[in-house]
């Protein structure tokens, strides 16, 4: 036992998704409440870590330079930890007022963890593949070219919630809470990512972007912003998205992770 209390909580994180999320698989066949046993360790694992656990410290908010001639640093950046064919872990950094765009987890379990500073996080859930004619609103505010009209989704927006390193983590699933948008809020912010599996565009999983449409009859009022959540409270409202390709102004750099080494 003292020799565990060696090991990093990054390591046992890494050590308990892997076993949690390896397990998923076995689900089928009546091992559920194992399976959730091994989710909730790792959820109380996720719970307690810090910025001081990944050896992160907290930035501050990036004055403004004022030069010319420099593109601008990125608005995002990812620390990669570790890729299995089972999980993926890193660690997502926001500058002040970043935004990572609308996407999805295809087929996809998940849990994001902030390490430091607030993050609001918008999830949303698909209603149905092919929307019929009866059901897709005749008219969107901006109007739609009629060949975008094959990549509209109807949608429910399952929950808006502020988390801060004091917040346990927000999860998402294949089928619950797998579209989100994540925003910094009041400066600087960084969280802990684990996706199982991760993204593999050939096997099916690639991220897709989004953007939340608005119909005529609803132009002029802010359909979401009025819908703010605390702690686990959720409030579900349909919503149309339509899929767009990543937006221009997002990319995402890298940078060297600097805490403790992990092996799975």
């Amino acid at each position: 036992m003292p020799r565990d209390n060696k090991t990093p909580l990054i390591q046992k994180i890494a050590k308990q998704a892997h076993v949690t999320f390896r397990g998923l698989k076995s689900a089928t066949n009546g091992d559920n409440k194992v399976v959730t046993d091994k989710l909730h360790h790792l959820i109380s694992l996720v719970t307690s870590v810090r910025a001081a656990d990944l050896k992160i410290a907290p930035r501050k908010s990036a004055a403004s330079s004022g030069a010319t001639g420099l593109r601008s640093p990125p608005p995002v950046t990812y620390m990669h930890i570790c890729e299995t064919e089972v999980f993926s872990m890193g660690v997502f950094l926001l500058g002040t007022g970043a935004s990572i765009p609308l996407h999805d987890h295809p087929g996809m379990n998940g849990m994001l963890k902030v390490l430091y500073g607030k993050v609001n996080v918008r999830c949303f859930d698909k209603l149905e593949d092919n929307p019929s004619e009866k059901t897709t609103p005749a008219h969107f505010s901006p109007r739609l070219d009629p060949l975008q009209m094959s990549s509209v989704w109807r949608a429910t927006l399952r929950s808006m919630v502020e988390y801060s390193e004091d917040s346990g983590p927000c999860l998402l699933t294949p089928a619950r809470d797998n579209l989100h948008q994540i925003d910094a809020v009041d400066g600087p912010a960084a969280f802990l990512d684990i996706l199982a599996p991760p993204y593999n565009p050939d096997g099916g999983r690639d991220c897709h972007y989004y953007r939340v449409l608005q119909t005529v009859m609803e132009e002029g009022t802010d359909a979401t912003g009025n819908r703010q959540q605390q702690g686990e409270t959720e409030s579900e409202e349909a919503a149309w998205l339509l899929e767009i390709p990543q937006p221009e102004d997002f990319w995402c750099g890298g940078e060297p992770y600097p805490g403790p080494a992990v092996s799975v």
